[in-house]
């Protein structure tokens, strides 16, 4: 494994976690509309990091559709009485697979991810214009 994939790798585990604890912070000190939203966005955008920890090489587009599609798929789940069944059981499951089917939720997913996609799509093209030889004769 190269060093890169290493960097990667460590910077998606502490943005996860840095993700987690906001959603987290905002769930202990606000209440409505406001933390239940950043909630959804921002488990969009832990979901996204998983896709890249997973897969390093993923184009920032697929992986931005690999984690709006995992969310979407976990939310309409919560159709069914599996989740909740798996909620009341344990916190953990509560906290990965949720309990109630929320539209709203659909909506905002999304808004935690396309900016990391954008970001991550920003970022790799920036990197793969700096480290592109120069043709001969011109100057940078």
């Amino acid at each position: 494994m190269s060093l890169a994939v290493r960097w990667i790798r460590l910077l998606m585990v502490v943005s996860a976690a840095c993700f987690a604890g906001a959603a987290y912070a905002i769930r202990a000190v606000m209440d409505g509309p406001i933390e239940q939203y950043s909630g959804a966005a921002l488990s969009g955008a832990i979901v996204y990091t998983i896709v890249i920890f997973i897969r390093p090489s993923i184009s920032p587009l697929l992986a931005g559709g690999v984690a709006i599609a995992y969310c979407w798929f976990i939310e309409f789940a919560q159709l069914t009485p599996l989740p909740a069944a798996l909620s009341q059981r344990s916190w953990l499951a509560g906290q990965l697979v949720g309990a109630q089917f929320d539209l709203i939720d659909v909506a905002w997913y999304p808004l935690g991810v396309v900016p990391l996609a954008a970001a991550h799509l920003f970022l790799r093209a920036r990197t793969r214009s700096q480290t592109q030889p120069t043709p001969a004769g011109s100057r940078p």
